[in-house]
C-alpha cells in the first residue's frame, strides 16, 4: 500500500530552493553559521517577537547619589562627600564609609555645606565624571 502511495504521486521537478537569509543575528546563531558563539549576549536585547532592538528604560538610566559639598575652592567644580551605611561583614555592626566626588557645578552656585544630588554624566575632566543636578539644601 505504501508503495502504491508512492508510484501514484506526482513527482516535482522544481529546484531545490535557497535558504531563508538570515535577517537578525539570532537567526544566524540558529542556522549555525561558522564563528557564532551562542554564550549569553553582549549589547541590546533583541525583541523575540520582531526582531528589533529593544528600548530598555533601565539601560540609559544616570547613577544620582545625594551629598554633601566638602569644598567649593575649585572654578565650577565642588568636592561632594556621599556616606552611606554598610554593614560590617565580620561584626555586623553598620559602619558609615563615605566617597568623595568631584562635580561640575558650571553656575558656581553651590557652597561648603550645601545639600546637594548629582548626576553621572560624560568625563568632563581627569576626575569630574558627576554634575551638580540640584541644591536640596542649604548651609546654615
Amino acid at each position: 500500500m505504501v508503495e502504491e502511495e508512492r508510484d501514484q504521486t506526482p513527482e516535482t521537478t522544481e529546484e531545490p530552493t535557497e535558504e531563508p537569509v538570515a535577517e537578525t543575528p539570532q537567526d544566524l546563531v540558529d542556522a549555525g553559521e561558522a564563528g557564532l558563539e551562542t554564550g549569553p549576549a553582549k549589547g541590546p536585547a533583541l525583541d523575540q517577537d520582531e526582531g528589533q532592538i529593544q528600548t530598555d528604560t533601565e539601560r540609559n538610566r544616570r547613577k544620582e547619589r545625594v551629598g554633601l559639598i566638602v569644598s567649593d575652592r575649585a572654578d565650577k567644580t565642588v568636592t561632594v562627600a556621599v556616606e552611606a551605611l554598610v554593614r560590617h561583614p565580620m561584626y555586623k555592626k553598620r559602619v558609615r564609609r563615605s566617597r568623595k566626588f568631584m562635580v561640575h557645578d558650571e553656575g558656581n552656585e553651590a557652597r561648603v555645606g550645601d545639600t546637594v544630588r548629582i548626576v553621572e554624566t560624560r568625563p568632563l575632566s581627569a576626575r569630574k565624571r558627576w554634575r551638580l543636578a540640584n541644591i536640596i539644601s542649604r548651609a546654615e
